[in-house]
C-alpha cells in the first residue's frame, strides 16, 4: 500500500460525508456520519497493519507529493508518532457520532458535518509534510469546534466559544510569522527537511517562543489554560470527548514535530520554563480539581494536570521521557474521552452535572459503575491500564533530567488519585436516597457499544504497551539524537537554562551513532 494515496483518501471520506450531511435529513445525516467515520476507522486499521516496522524501513511512509504553487505543495506522509495519533483520531470519531445519536436533536445535519469536517482537519494535522499545509489544517480545526460549542453547547456557549477561538487563534499568529521566516531562511517548506536544518542558535530562541505561543495554548499549559474548563463545560458530550481526546494532543505533537528537532538549542535553553510551568500546573490544577462541584470541570482540570506530565516528559530530552509523553497523550485521549462519556450518560438522564445530586449509582446502575471505575482507575494510573505506562516512562525520563521536577510531578499523581476517587465515591457509592436518581436506568446497548471498546483499548495499552511503543521508537530515537548535543546536564545547568557546549561535527556524528547503538541494545 506504500504507493496507494491512503492518507488523501482518509481526508476525502469524511469531507465527502460532511457535504452529504448538509443536504440530508436528520436520521440520514446520522447514518452518513457513522458510515464515514467507520470507513476511516477501517482505513486507519489498514494503515497500521501496513506500516513497515523493519529495521531498514524509511522514517516517512505513505508519502504523497503534488506541487500546488510556488513552494507550497500537497505533501503528505507519516512516521510512527503520527501513525499512533491518527489511529487515536479514527478510533474516537465513530464513538463521538454514537454519543450524539440521541443527544443532538436540532440542526443534526450541520452538527454531523462539523464533526466530519473536524476529522478531516485533525488527520491532516498529523499527516501534513508541508509546513503551511500543517498550519492550514492546524488553524482550520478551530472552526468546527467553535461552531459545535457555540451552536450546540450549554447556556454560556457563546462566551466559551469566543474564548476558545480567541485564545487559540492569537497564539498562532506568531507561529505563522516564524514559519514565513523559516521557509525564507531554509529555502523549503518541507517539514522533514526543516527538522534536519540547523538554524542559527541566536535566532532559535525567537522561533521557539513563537511556536511555544501556539502550542502552549493548544495543550493547554498553565497559565493559558483558562479557556479549557469553560469549553468543556459548555460543549456537548461528543465535543468534550474529541476536544480532550485529540485536539489537546495537537500541542504536544507540535512540540515533538517542530520545537525539539528544529530548535534543539532553544529547547534546551527554555527547558527550565517548561518544567516550571508544568510543575505549577500539576499541583495547582489538581488542587483546583479537588474543590469542583461540576463533574466536567473536575475532569477538565485533571486534563491540564495530565498534559503537564506530557510537557515535562518531552523536554527531558531522553528516550523514556518522550516515549512516556506519547503514551500519556494516547492514554489520556482514551481515558478522558471515556470519562466525559460517563458524565454524558448520567447527564442525559438527570440533566445536571452537579456531583452532589448523585450518589448510590452502584445499586441501580452496576454496569455503569463498573466501567466508570475502570476509567477512574486508569486516570489514577493503576498498573495494567493505559496511563500507568506513560506516567511511569515520563517520570523515569524526567528523573534523569531533574530529580526535583520528578518529585513535584509525582505529587500530582497522588493528588489525581485523591480527586478522582473522591468523585467516584460521591457519585457511585453511598445510599440511594434520591427518587429521581433511583429511577435512572443502567447503560443501554448503544451506551455499552460506546464505552466497552474504549475499556478494551485502555486495558490493551496497559497490558501490552509494546504494540504502541514499537511504531514510534525509531522516530523518538531520531529526536533524541538530534537534541543530544544541546541537552542540559542535571539540575544545576537546567536551573540556569544553560545547554551543553556545542559539539563539533565529528563529535556530533559519533554521539548520534552511539545513541542509535544504545537505543538498539536497550530495546
Amino acid at each position: 500500500m506504500s504507493s496507494f494515496p491512503i492518507l488523501s483518501l482518509m481526508l476525502a471520506v469524511p469531507m465527502a460525508g460532511a457535504i452529504a450531511c448538509l443536504f440530508s435529513s436528520a436520521q440520514t445525516a446520522r447514518w452518513i456520519a457513522l458510515l464515514a467515520t467507520l470507513i476511516d476507522l477501517v482505513l486507519g486499521v489498514a494503515l497500521w497493519l501496513s506500516f513497515d516496522l523493519s529495521p531498514g524501513a524509511p522514517e516517512w511512509q505513505f508519502t504523497e507529493y503534488a506541487p500546488v504553487f510556488g513552494r507550497f505543495a500537497w505533501a503528505m506522509g507519516i512516521d510512527g508518532i503520527a501513525l499512533t495519533l491518527i489511529a487515536l483520531t479514527v478510533f474516537l470519531m465513530p464513538i463521538c457520532i454514537g454519543a450524539s445519536w440521541e443527544a443532538i436533536q436540532k440542526r443534526v445535519g450541520e452538527y454531523m458535518a462539523a464533526f466530519l469536517f473536524m476529522e478531516t482537519l485533525m488527520i491532516g494535522v498529523f499527516a501534513a509534510q508541508d509546513i503551511f499545509l500543517f498550519y492550514i489544517f492546524f488553524e482550520a480545526g478551530l472552526i468546527p469546534m467553535y461552531l459545535i460549542i457555540g451552536i450546540w453547547g450549554g447556556a454560556d456557549r457563546i462566551y466559551a466559544s469566543y474564548k476558545f477561538f480567541l485564545y487559540t487563534l492569537l497564539g498562532s499568529v506568531l507561529m505563522l510569522v516564524a514559519m514565513l521566516w523559516m521557509t525564507r531562511e531554509a529555502g523549503t517548506t518541507s517539514i522533514p527537511v526543516l527538522m534536519a536544518y540547523n538554524f542559527d542558535p541566536a535566532v532559535q530562541n525567537w522561533l521557539w517562543l513563537a511556536f511555544f505561543a501556539s502550542f502552549a495554548v493548544k495543550m493547554p499549559m498553565w497559565p493559558v489554560h483558562t479557556w479549557l474548563p469553560d469549553a468543556h463545560v459548555q460543549a456537548p458530550t461528543a465535543g468534550s470527548v474529541i476536544l480532550a481526546g485529540v485536539l489537546l494532543k495537537m500541542g504536544g505533537y507540535g512540540f515533538i514535530r517542530f520545537s525539539l528537532p528544529m530548535f534543539p538549542e532553544a529547547s534546551a535553553h527554555f527547558a527550565w520554563l517548561i518544567f516550571g510551568l508544568s510543575m505549577v500546573a500539576v499541583v495547582y490544577t489538581s488542587l483546583v480539581a479537588l474543590v469542583q462541584h461540576d463533574m466536567k470541570k473536575l475532569i477538565a482540570y485533571s486534563s491540564v494536570a495530565h498534559m503537564a506530565i506530557v510537557t515535562v516528559g518531552l523536554f527531558a530530552f531522553n528516550q523514556q521521557g518522550i516515549e512516556g509523553a506519547m503514551m500519556v497523550m494516547l492514554g489520556h485521549g482514551l481515558v478522558s474521552g471515556a470519562l466525559f462519556l460517563c458524565v454524558g450518560v448520567i447527564y442525559d438522564r438527570l440533566h445536571t452535572r452537579e456531583i452532589d445530586r448523585y450518589g448510590g449509582l452502584a445499586i441501580n446502575m452496576p454496569r455503569y459503575a463498573l466501567l466508570f471505575m475502570l476509567f477512574t482507575m486508569a486516570s489514577v494510573g493503576l498498573p495494567g491500564t493505559s496511563n500507568f505506562v506513560g506516567e511511569l516512562l515520563s517520570l523515569m525520563g524526567v528523573y534523569q533530567a531533574s530529580s526535583w521536577v520528578a518529585l513535584v510531578c509525582t505529587t500530582g499523581i497522588i493528588l489525581g488519585a485523591a480527586y478522582m476517587l473522591y468523585l467516584y465515591r460521591r457519585v457511585v457509592f453511598g445510599d440511594l436516597t434520591k427518587d429521581d436518581v433511583r429511577a435512572m436506568p443502567d447503560l443501554s446497548t448503544r451506551e455499552m457499544l460506546l464505552l466497552v471498546p474504549i475499556a478494551l483499548a485502555v486495558l490493551w495499552m496497559g497490558v501490552y504497551p509494546e504494540s504502541f511503543l514499537a511504531p514510534m521508537r525509531g522516530n523518538v530515537a531520531s529526536i533524541v539524537a538530534r537534541t543530544e548535543a544541546a541537552r542540559p546536564e542535571g539540575d544545576a545547568k537546567l536551573a540556569m537554562g544553560k545547554p551543553r557546549p556545542a559539539a563539533t561535527h565529528g563529535e556530533e556524528t559519533h554521539s548520534e551513532n552511539a545513541q542509535g547503538e544504545h537505543a538498539g541494545e536497550s530495546h
